[in-house]
């Protein structure tokens, strides 16, 4: 990867709880790798990729509801990361502060979207599963049509909450909101998933 080069889409697979915590060791990966970013050491941006590429482009996915646009928005957060340079090791909190900067440009692709034409897409593959399992597949699929009912408001503190391990307090910082408003959107989120699980015409 070069260091800004706008990337394909980041090979994204079906997230369970187990495999979805972070451990101490993951902490000290993002720590020393922004580190090494404010050294000037940009080749190491290959291993911020690979540690956060798939977090960056499910929020941007399940905040824009259209896949090339998690693309753009996880180009536009490698080039942001490049640009910020020095800076970097100023940044105590370095998962928190990329999602943040990932819901930014989401934010800001969603508006740059509204003044075009076309609406997003209606069958984004929110969730995914292994091909071999048709019923967990199925299932993906099903969730996915009622996940896109939701608000990207709504899509994406969901997002935060179960896929990127975040608390309110964390998703209220990533999105600009109080912990508060971050808890009750999360709350009417998973009440009308279940109202739609229960009733998908609702």
């Amino acid at each position: 990867m070069e260091a800004v080069a706008r990337s394909s889409r980041p090979a994204v697979r079906d997230r369970t709880a187990s495999d979805a915590s972070r451990t101490a060791g993951d902490d000290h990966r993002w720590h020393a790798v922004f580190t090494e970013l404010a050294r000037g050491k940009v080749a190491v941006l290959d291993e911020l990729y690979d540690l956060a590429a798939g977090d960056v482009y499910r929020l941007a996915l399940w905040r824009t509801g259209v896949a090339e646009d998690a693309e753009d928005v996880v180009h536009d957060v490698f080039v942001k990361v490049a640009e910020h340079g020095e800076r970097l090791a100023a940044v105590r909190q370095p998962k928190r502060w990329l999602l943040t900067v990932a819901h930014r440009c989401a934010v800001d692709c969603v508006r740059r979207r509204a003044r075009r034409e076309g609406d997003a897409a209606t069958d984004v593959p929110y969730l995914v599963a292994p091909v071999d399992d048709p019923g967990r597949a199925a299932d993906a699929r099903t969730v996915s049509r009622l996940l896109h009912r939701l608000s990207p408001t709504q899509r994406e503190v969901v997002l935060l909450r179960h896929f990127a391990d975040c608390s309110f307090a964390a998703i209220g910082t990533i999105t600009g909101v109080p912990t508060f408003t971050a808890s009750s959107r999360y709350r009417l989120a998973i009440t009308r998933l279940r109202r739609l699980l229960e009733d998908p015409h609702e």
